[in-house]
């Protein structure tokens, strides 16, 4: 295989199929408990699915600089955990029904158990971490869940109204793009190398998750407002009925008429679609190119996470690398 290409679909999974099966069975192991409501939950949550972007981007990291350890499985488990634990507080607090075409947790098992069991799964993320034995990595995490806290809190205080691109930029990184780039950190962290300076190697490697984690997330809220609810596996245009105002929306209340800031601003205010339905939202999106301008914005991320590994030397881990910001700006759900 050539260095210098992008890799296919087929050759990333096939690089790190039984990286990912190994991390399946830890995250399954971890999140065993002696309290059985917990360990349901758990296995319900990894039951699920999801595409596992996390400790992907975690094996790719460790793999690009010559990782072979367990490390990198056990790490592996922890981002998803912790990731997996957010997504209960987020159903919970969404008062969502449904999470990726199933019934959400919180539906089946109810808000209280739910809630404790999203903690359980954060300190035993913490927990496997700490046989890392690593200051630098509980420190990675620490900042982690403490800047998806705060961003969660601040989505919370500013639903309902509206927001600038810079505010939204902000949130969006705490809630996602700050774990996409932590989990890249923490594949540079748990590896010894001589591709020059750690701190450097690690840095880059970070801003590769950042950029990639915000080109993820403008995807994700244009998707919201897009795709077929059967695809999507959650109703349509969520965000702006839980009053949140994304990239496309900002751009479209900046250009807009007076007529079409007030109907969004409708929809934002009363979280619903009784006033203003969701079609007519969306030919005011299309009509000020505001759906084009936000993924032009998530490419432009996308590309600037490929160029922020450019100095990384030619491996099969960095064409994989360079393959997901594709990935991640032409899916579909």
């Amino acid at each position: 295989m050539s260095t210098l290409s992008i890799a296919t679909a087929a050759e990333v999974f096939e690089l790190l199929r039984e990286d990912l099966a190994a991390i399946e069975q830890e995250f399954s192991r971890q999140s065993a408990s002696n309290v059985a409501v917990i360990t349901d939950i758990a296995q319900y949550l990894i039951a699920g699915g999801g595409k596992r972007i996390r400790p992907l981007l975690l094996l790719l990291a460790a793999k690009a600089l010559g990782s072979t350890g367990h490390s990198r499985i056990r790490l592996g488990a922890v981002v998803e955990m912790l990731h997996t634990a957010t997504l209960v507080h987020d159903d919970i607090i969404d008062e969502a029904d449904t999470r990726r075409g199933r019934p959400s947790s919180n539906t089946t098992w109810g808000n209280s158990k739910c809630v404790l069991a999203g903690d359980w799964l954060y300190m035993q993320a913490f927990s496997a971490a700490l046989e890392e034995r690593s200051f630098h990595v509980l420190d990675l995490l620490i900042s982690l869940t403490q800047q998806m806290v705060e961003g969660e809190l601040l989505q919370i205080e500013k639903l309902g109204h509206l927001i600038n691109e810079e505010e939204y930029f902000d949130l969006i990184y705490r809630k996602t793009a700050c774990l996409f780039k932590v989990s890249m950190q923490l594949g540079a962290a748990i590896t010894p190398h001589d591709f020059g300076d750690a701190a450097i190697i690690e840095s880059q490697l970070g801003e590769y998750g950042r950029n990639l984690g915000l080109a993820f997330q403008i995807v994700d809220d244009v998707l919201d407002l897009t795709a077929a609810e059967d695809v999507l596996g959650k109703p349509v245009a969520s965000d702006l009925r839980e009053g949140k105002a994304t990239l496309a929306v900002i751009h479209a209340l900046e250009r807009g008429t007076g007529a079409d800031r007030e109907a969004i601003r409708t929809v934002l205010a009363d979280r619903s679609f009784t006033s203003v339905s969701h079609p007519q939202i969306l030919e005011i999106l299309r009509r000020h190119g505001s759906l084009e301008y936000a993924m032009d914005t998530a490419c432009a991320y996308a590309e600037a996470a490929r160029q922020s590994i450019a100095d990384l030397p030619p491996s099969d881990a960095k064409r994989a690398l360079m393959w997901v910001p594709g990935f991640v700006t032409s899916r579909d759900r």
